[in-house]
């Protein structure tokens, strides 16, 4: 099931489910069990919270996402809402997983800032006009399976934080200085930048 919010915010349904995107919520709901064994601990305090801020709509969401032993479904749709794609309104649930390390990376780099996003979920569109403007952006993002975020950190050399996600080896990690920000997403482990 897709969301979207046109450009007077007016929220609308597209009752397009595929099996694939069922799955893929499904699997994200077990991130508990995909992540390192180091983050175990971390995983299982009582809450995990989140702060974003996103730098395209001046959209802020201050949350706690997991509570009483399971996600919290409205706080999880709040987060998708912001994460959106802001050229198109599209939006689709963020893996869970994706949350998780970001709560994870803010815990260590000790983060006293919303992250800033600069890209979260993009539309196949949106991904596409990228790929003809400039280059660095893969033919099948993980953006657009809302399982990759663009990100910086206030207060945080983009040096350390970069270090910070290459050493919770849990997904991918990229980094462009030259633009502030760091990629992150739930695919295989590596780095690149």
């Amino acid at each position: 099931m897709a969301l979207k919010y046109d450009q007077k915010q007016n929220l609308t349904l597209d009752v397009h489910t595929s099996r694939r995107r069922f799955l893929q919520v499904g699997l994200g709901a077990t991130a508990g069990l995909v992540m390192p064994n180091a983050f175990a601990d971390f995983l299982a305090q009582p809450e995990r919270k989140l702060a974003l801020h996103n730098l395209h709509t001046g959209e802020s969401i201050k949350t706690t996402y997991w509570a009483e032993g399971q996600y919290q479904i409205s706080e999880l749709h709040a987060i998708n809402r912001v994460l959106r794609d802001h050229r198109t309104g599209d939006i689709i649930d963020i893996d869970p997983t994706l949350v998780d390390l970001l709560n994870i990376l803010h815990h260590k780099m000790n983060g006293r800032k919303p992250f800033h996003v600069i890209s979260g979920y993009r539309s196949p569109k949106t991904n596409e006009s990228l790929r003809k403007q400039t280059s660095g952006v893969a033919k099948k993002s993980f953006h657009m399976q809302g399982r990759a975020i663009d990100i910086r950190l206030p207060g945080r050399e983009l040096t350390a934080l970069r270090k910070a996600a290459i050493n919770l080896q849990a997904g991918g990690v990229g980094f462009y200085p030259k633009s502030d920000f760091i990629h992150i997403d739930t695919g295989r482990v590596r780095h690149w930048g």
